[in-house]
């Protein structure tokens, strides 16, 4: 099976929003030096959010909870956007919990699972820019700009809980055969929703807002 590295494992503490009348954020997160306790949060607004350790998440009815406990994003992803906008991107400055190496996290498909140590994460979908995201960016456009790219990272939940730190190996030990990958996922919930019947391909992995989006294109006459 296809493998990579962990490079950091980030997480955030309360911080104000720079986006004005925003509720506090966690988005600014940074690398830490030890191993961090990864477990499943429970549903979004019923548990810390997170499912990391130390991580906070502010607005727990849009973001965290069991579906997106874990949102990965790949180290070379970031460097893509480093010339892309002439600026130094630390891990952690979209967000992410972990930084990837040599693992294309935008390929992975839904529902695939891998292995960090005794950590076992499945991935659940794409993460949507949101306007907190733009306003750390401070780039013009940002929210379309980064949209239309469609590599978004992945999101994540806890199938067994466990310790992650930098320098670990990410093994996949499942992937399923549907071939749905996270940027289409993503494509078909924003720029290409044409592609929402598709979707139906890996039903049984899809995250209950983007089935409920399929389902919907479905009925449609």
């Amino acid at each position: 099976m296809s493998s990579g590295t962990v490079m950091s494992v980030n997480t955030g503490s309360r911080q104000q929003n720079p986006a004005p009348n925003s509720l506090d954020t966690g988005i600014h997160k940074g690398p830490v030096d030890h191993a961090v306790e990864i477990r499943d949060p429970g549903m979004r607004g019923d548990g810390p959010g997170s499912g990391v350790i130390g991580d906070y998440i502010g607005d727990d009815r849009h973001h965290g909870g069991e579906h997106q406990a874990v949102y990965a994003f790949a180290r070379e992803e970031l460097d893509h956007w480093e010339s892309e906008l002439g600026l130094t991107i630390p891990p952690g400055t979209f967000g992410e919990n972990l930084t990837i190496g040599d693992y294309d996290v935008d390929s992975a498909l839904l529902g695939e699972i891998w292995r960090i140590g005794e950590v076992r994460l499945q991935v659940t979908g794409a993460r949507t820019p949101c306007r907190t995201f733009a306003a750390v960016m401070q780039q013009q456009g940002w929210v379309k700009t980064f949209t239309q790219r469609a590599r978004t990272g992945a999101y994540l939940r806890v199938l067994e809980a466990g310790e992650v730190k930098a320098g670990m190996d990410l093994t996949v030990e499942f992937r399923p055969d549907h071939g749905i990958t996270v940027s289409q996922s993503f494509r078909a919930a924003t720029t290409q929703q044409s592609l929402l019947p598709e979707m139906v391909a890996a039903e049984p992995y899809l995250h209950p807002e983007l089935r409920r989006r399929v389902e919907q294109a479905l009925a449609r006459p």
